[in-house]
């Protein structure tokens, strides 16, 4: 492939430049440098650089042990069975090294070896090259790979966007090909080069994004913060204005930086598969400061601080990259941690994290005499636990009700005094403040204090600023939206007359009991007329599930809800009306006593239950739609299927903020997070967050008319797109976008526009924008199946608006409007080019046909179909040169769709099936090239291609694909040394008979296996 000098100028030559302004060594092929020395493309260790750093590093290494080291992370040698296996393996090896049995002179012991020297970035040879070629399942050459002591630790894939419109997504795609994770049954790349690699950029000249290996798109993001360095600090190195490609450069690949975020920055999760976790900038901000903090104090207070992160950007991996670099500081000598939730479900659901991404051996307090006895005992542990847990033993609790008032009370002990602890408190805004909390302080009277929220912090630091000390580090809800960690929060309030907040109660009551006596209204308001009694009428919790089930089936379904009720009696009268009316199916979780009404009881479940119904309400397959709640699952409870919460509680400060966050987190289809009022909370939303700084809450919650003004900007700047054109003269509005580049800004207003509709409707704001958008929607289907661009699809504008868009086109009988036409259906292509009223009209859905056609038969043919697209680019050539008029140019155009309709009759004619006609262009080709090549060396001025060894090539394409596909059993493609190996020996042992194809054989050996793994 030809390299793209305006993307080595504008992109990967400015990394390479920055790269060497951090004093890396840059190997620039552009500017004449030499590669490495390497002992073949195979190998992507540059294993004499990692031998000196080995004996830099441990100069009392032998020769023995030194390649017994390489080995260890040499990809060639390791033993895996998949790319994440291998690197989850070498990254352990590099992070917490390895040992190996060496005489030092008192006996062969095991003596630790260190392949990076993460305390002394001077003693590391950091090194960057380009086009580093390296040979796998096919031959990769990345723009820019970079190397720690000869080890590739990162890939970066350079895009110019100035020519390149997906110049992101196209670099993410190809870092996922290099690394063989597009397809299960795709075998591409190289990924070896990945086995030892930490991370994968994709850059784009104006910014890049960052992500671990495996990682599909929506995990890249970008790095924003240079923290702890600053803006000028990179100016001064770029002699210009940074961008956001520059800030993630500077920020990563600063060798103090690169180090540590390789050392403590990454963890594995075991989920449905390995996963690799890559901290986002603002993790490693807060952890950075939190050290910085700890460090410079000058006393033991000055330590304690506290950390915002908004909720669903990622605070229970902040807690944990801290423990990790913690647990690491040589400095502290192994400090003991204590994390402390006030929830049993937060307790679990940060020691089920820590243990995913392997973290050394947390231990969980069982009760309250057992955490007393992991305190006294907590130097090098790491201990979770609730804070309830610090309560008073029950004989202790006896012996202080038996006390005399004016007696001394037993007080909680103190347990350890060493400065050496280390106290995460999640969610640090609530119970920490009261007796349980100064029951912890006492047990650990100079333990560091640091707190977590996922709120903001009240403005009058009455709680926990005073408790924890000031902010260490914030990154709000704004921020989060903007980077795309979560989704904006909006909300709408439903059913006034019901409400109960806010509200006259005697106007409610009345409502509710109209149909009682008065004398009867006056007995129940005596005795039941609170506003919790109100809120837990059947009657009017009837009439909101009416409501619920109207909007959810209109505005949410597929997507799945959560109902959050007063009280556990509310919850169940709601599951039983949802039933009731043949609402979707719904579950209810609370907890339950032996004395409980008979209507709850019918709801208790078992723990073990309840997880198992969470788990299928979290499953966007399961038929599970609703999930009824008044207290748990309100915190830390996370399910990005939920899209909306049914309020029918009063909430307010930070109780709000923590529930409605239930609704932000990403997912298919999701473009917002919604909360219906049911209760008046939005009422007064100034007074239910008046406790905060309006800065920290700004856009925290808005009401669906909000989106209005944006609904409107999207709009016009989506109908600014077809200025001059007539809206009803589909063909027009077609050929408008022939251009990629114009299809791209097609693709990305329209899908703002829907989005913002996708938000709005049914809401009667989107009436105006309804029919603009059914007729958008149409040209956007048409120009998708005019152009089969594939990138023009509908995901992700929400279903509602797929729904509208489709329920318009149905009714309108065009052809552009079904799905493309295939040329291999000459009869009724043939059809659709006569119905076109223009020449140009015809050529247009020829050629696009056409390259459509080629693309997706390339793999049954590829030497074939590399010919028709050769013809295809210098028909467009010449019409674009003018030398070709539309008349002439569909003339061409019916030539080459006759060739494709007619290579089935092509093989028959030489007595080949279709298969071996594949096998035999390859060959040909081959052969013609050989030919070619001997007679430029003899003279011969110009190559007849008409002479054609047919016989040869012929039988020889016959009898190789018979051979083939007696070696393709089932499952062949996954038993690689028991047929792949074998088939590839026996390609080579077959061509290296024939004179004409010993000089190429490597090259036709990988082109016919990737023909039969495309055709067998």
């Amino acid at each position: 492939m030809s390299r793209n000098w305006n993307e080595y100028e504008l992109v990967e030559k400015k990394i390479l430049d920055l790269l060497r302004n951090l004093n890396y060594e840059v190997r620039d092929l552009n500017q004449g440098d030499s590669l490495p020395q390497r002992s073949s493309n195979h190998e992507v260790i540059l294993i004499e650089r990692l031998k000196k750093a080995l004996k830099r590093i441990n100069p009392w290494l032998n020769d023995n042990n030194l390649n017994k080291a390489v080995n260890q992370v040499r990809p060639l040698k390791i033993k895996a069975t998949n790319l994440m296996e291998a690197n989850e393996m070498i990254y352990q090896k590099l992070v917490k090294h390895i040992s190996l049995k060496q005489d030092l002179g008192k006996g062969k012991k095991n003596q630790t070896v260190k392949y990076i020297d993460f305390d002394n970035p001077a003693n590391n040879d950091f090194l960057a090259v380009n086009q580093y070629t390296v040979k796998g399942k096919e031959t990769i050459r990345p723009d820019i790979v970079v190397f720690i002591n000869g080890i590739p630790i990162s890939v970066i894939e350079c895009k110019n966007e100035t020519t390149c419109d997906k110049s992101e997504e196209e670099g993410i795609n190809q870092l996922r090909r290099y690394q063989n994770v597009r397809s299960d049954e795709l075998e591409e790349g190289a990924e070896k080069l990945f086995y030892t690699n930490q991370i994968v950029i994709s850059a784009w000249g104006s910014s890049a994004s960052i992500a671990g290996i495996g990682a599909q798109d929506r995990y890249f993001m970008e790095w924003k913060d240079p923290y702890p360095y600053t803006k000028e600090d990179i100016a001064e190195l770029v002699d210009r204005e940074p961008n956001l490609q520059d800030i993630l450069i500077f920020s990563i690949f600063n060798k103090e930086n690169i180090l540590d975020l390789i050392q403590n920055f990454i963890v594995f999760e075991q989920e449905q598969n390995l996963v690799k976790m890559f901290a986002r900038y603002q993790q490693f901000r807060a952890v950075k400061k939190a050290i910085v903090k700890i460090k410079a104090a000058d006393s033991l207070e000055e330590r304690n601080g506290t950390v915002w992160h908004t909720q669903g950007s990622g605070k229970s991996l902040t807690m944990l990259f801290l423990a990790l670099k913690l647990k690491r500081m040589e400095e502290l000598n192994n400090p003991g941690l204590l994390l402390v939730t006030d929830r049993v479900d937060l307790d679990r659901q940060i020691i089920a994290t820590f243990e995913r991404c392997g973290f050394p051996n947390p231990v969980s307090a069982g009760n309250v005499e057992d955490l007393r006895k992991q305190i006294k005992n907590i130097r090098g542990k790491s201990v979770m636990t609730t804070v309830q847990k610090f309560q008073l033993t029950k004989e202790e609790q006896e012996l202080n009700e038996n006390k005399a008032n004016d007696e001394e009370k037993v007080k909680y002990p103190i347990l350890n005094e060493s400065e050496n602890i280390f106290i995460m408190v999640d969610e640090a805004h609530r119970t920490q403040y009261k007796d349980l909390a100064f029951n912890m302080r006492r047990a650990l009277p100079n333990a560091c204090y640091l707190g977590f929220t996922g709120t903001p912090i009240d403005k009058e630091s009455r709680s926990t600023l005073r408790t924890f000390g000031d902010y260490i580090d914030t990154y709000n809800i704004n921020q989060s939206v903007e980077d795309e960690a979560t989704l904006p929060i909006f909300y709408e309030g439903k059913l006034p007359e019901l409400r109960v907040e806010g509200r006259d109660l005697d106007e409610i009551f009345d409502r509710v009991f109209k149909n009682k006596s008065d004398e009867e209204k006056k007995k129940i308001k005596q005795k039941y007329a609170t506003a919790q009694a109100i809120a837990e009428t059947p009657a009017r919790i009837e009439r909101i599930c009416l409501d619920i089930i109207k909007h959810y089936e209109s505005k949410i379904a597929p997507l799945k809800a959560q109902i959050v009720t007063v009280s556990r009696e509310a919850a169940a009268i709601y599951k039983e009306k949802l039933d009731k009316l043949n609402g979707p199916e719904s579950i209810v979780i609370y907890s339950g006593n032996k004395n409980d009404k008979p209507i709850i009881k019918k709801y208790h479940t078992t723990d073990e239950e309840q997880n198992q119904l969470i788990d299928r309400f979290k499953d966007p397959d399961d038929p599970i739609k609703f999930l009824i709640v008044c207290d748990k699952l309100l915190t830390g409870f996370d399910a990005p299927v939920e899209q909306v919460m049914y309020l029918d509680k009063p909430l307010k400060e930070h109780n709000l903020l923590q529930a409605i966050a239930r609704v932000n987190r990403r997912f298919d289809e999701k473009n917002f997070g919604l909360v219906v009022d049911y209760y008046g909370v939005f009422d007064h939303l100034k007074e239910a967050l008046a406790i905060f700084n309006n800065e920290d809450v700004e856009n925290a919650v808005n009401p669906i008319e909000f989106e209005k003004e944006n609904l409107e900007r999207k709009h016009q700047k989506l109908m600014s797109l077809f200025n001059g054109l007539d809206l009803n003269n589909l063909e027009e509005c077609v050929l408008a976008f022939e251009q990629e580049d114009d299809r791209l800004e097609f693709k990305n207003a329209f899908k703002a526009f829907s989005k913002s509709m996708d938000i709005v409707m049914p809401d009667p704001l989107a009436e105006p924008y309804r029919n603009d958008l059914k007729v958008l929607g149409k040209i956007y289907k048409a120009v998708r199946n005019r152009y089969r661009d594939k990138t023009l699809d509908v995901k992700g504008v929400g279903d509602k608006v797929k729904d509208l868009i489709d329920e318009y086109v149905r009714v309108e009988d065009i052809s552009l409007l079904h799905e493309p036409v295939s040329i291999l259906d000459e009869d009724k292509f043939n059809q659709v080019i006569e119905e076109k009223e223009s020449e140009k009209a015809k050529a247009s859905e020829m050629e696009n046909a056409i390259k459509y056609t080629i693309n997706q038969k390339m793999d049954e043919n590829p030497a074939f179909y590399k010919s028709l697209k050769e013809r295809l680019e210098e028909i467009i050539e010449k019409y674009k040169q003018g030398r070709l008029d539309f008349s002439k140019q569909v003339a061409e155009y019916r030539e080459i769709i006759s060739d494709i309709n007619n290579v089935k009759s092509k093989a028959q004619k030489l007595g080949l099936s279709e298969r071996e006609f594949a096998l035999y262009e390859i060959l040909k080709e081959g052969h013609k090239s050989e030919k070619k090549a001997n007679q430029v060396k003899e003279g011969v001025a110009e190559y007849n291609t008409s002479e054609e060894p047919k016989d040869l090539v012929v039988d020889l394409s016959r009898n190789l694909m018979a051979e083939l596909e007696e070696m393709a059993v089932v499952d062949w493609k996954k038993k690689r040394n028991k047929v792949i190996k074998p088939m590839k020996r026996m390609i080579m042992k077959r061509l290296y008979s024939y004179q004409q194809f010993k000089d190429d054989i490597d090259n036709l050996t990988t082109k016919i296996m990737q023909l039969a793994h495309n055709i067998l």
